[in-house]
């Protein structure tokens, strides 16, 4: 489906279940994105660093693509991550999902040798010149080791390369010069409709990104609970923002559910991402709370901590 203009809202990166074996479990994924679906979000980003991406194999990789373009059939935009270390590579996964029917790409700058801007660029030109779908750039230094700034986005923004941006360095500063770069918060609202989308992946201060001018999130704990962050970005674009501010002080509480696993046990992505997939299973969606290996799995103890979160935050009921 064609894409809007900027994109806007809230695009989900969506987790990959997997059955105890390690296996792409489709039934499950086909839930999950009826689940965010009926919270209202406007994208789904599929194979991003939520979905395990960097764990996956290639033909994992396109099974799980091809289960999410299914299951959204064509009601809401699917944006399939690209990701890995090499031009090459990054074109082999952008063909595929060009072929299993993905609205979008988006890929990271190179990564494993250092990378100069220029090339960085040269990068980001060939995969849009090589394959016909609007393509957005995954800014996440933490890892790939190297930051997008706002000149070279800019850059690549006005000569027609890049779509949007995807914004998860965390450098709240270089976002706002960025944005305003781009015309700033008043030009981005009140002129005509601009052709490029800035996302923010800091899904701790979405409502300062959108009052500096961002279109939307894209949001790791928005598996869990979409509709809220759909209800923020409705106020913001709304004006309401003390609504958003409250809104987002309730996903601040909600987000520590991903410091659950003991840092003397496992890696900040094992607790996150297996905190996100013990609420999806205990919220019914997903069949099984499996992590990709070498991840290591959450404790009963951490798991019934994150149901404890969850029915604090009003989504699980007492026992269920």
């Amino acid at each position: 489906m064609a894409l809007p203009a900027p994109l806007h809202g809230v695009i989900p990166p969506v987790c990959t279940p997997l059955d105890p074996r390690g296996g792409i479990d489709t039934a499950s994924l086909a839930r999950l994105v009826n689940h965010l679906l009926d919270g209202g979000v406007h994208g789904l980003f599929a194979l991003g660093s939520t979905s395990e991406v960097a764990y996956l194999t290639d033909a994992q990789r396109g099974t799980a693509l091809e289960a999410v373009i299914k299951a959204a059939d064509g009601r809401v935009p699917v944006l399939a991550g690209v990701i890995d270390t090499t031009t090459p590579r990054v074109l082999d996964h952008a063909r595929t999902a060009a072929a299993l029917g993905a609205d979008a790409l988006v890929a990271t700058a190179p990564f494993y040798t250092r990378t100069h801007p220029r090339e960085i660029a040269a990068h980001f030109r060939h995969l849009r010149t090589a394959v016909d779908l609007p393509l957005f750039a995954y800014d996440i230094p933490v890892a790939v080791h190297s930051k997008l700034s706002p000149t070279l986005v800019q850059e690549l923004a006005e000569d027609g390369t890049l779509a949007g941006l995807k914004d998860s360095s965390g450098d709240e500063g270089s976002l706002r010069r960025l944005l305003t770069a781009l015309g700033g918060r008043t030009a981005r609202r009140t002129g005509p409709a601009p052709a490029f989308s800035v996302l923010t992946g800091s899904e701790l201060t979405v409502d300062a990104a959108l009052l500096a001018g961002a279109d939307g999130v894209v949001p790791g704990i928005g598996n869990v609970d979409p509709a809220a962050y759909v209800r923020l970005c409705a106020a913001a674009r709304a004006g309401d923002w003390e609504q958003a501010a409250a809104e987002q002080e309730r996903l601040v509480a909600l987000f520590s559910l991903v410091d659950v696993g003991p840092e003397t046990d496992m890696g900040r992505s094992s607790s996150a991402l297996g905190a996100f997939k013990a609420a999806l299973h205990l919220l019914g969606i997903i069949n099984h709370n499996t992590t990709a290996f070498p991840q290591r799995p959450l404790s009963e103890a951490a798991v019934a901590e994150v149901g404890r979160r969850l029915t604090a935050a009003g989504l699980l009921t007492r026992g269920g």
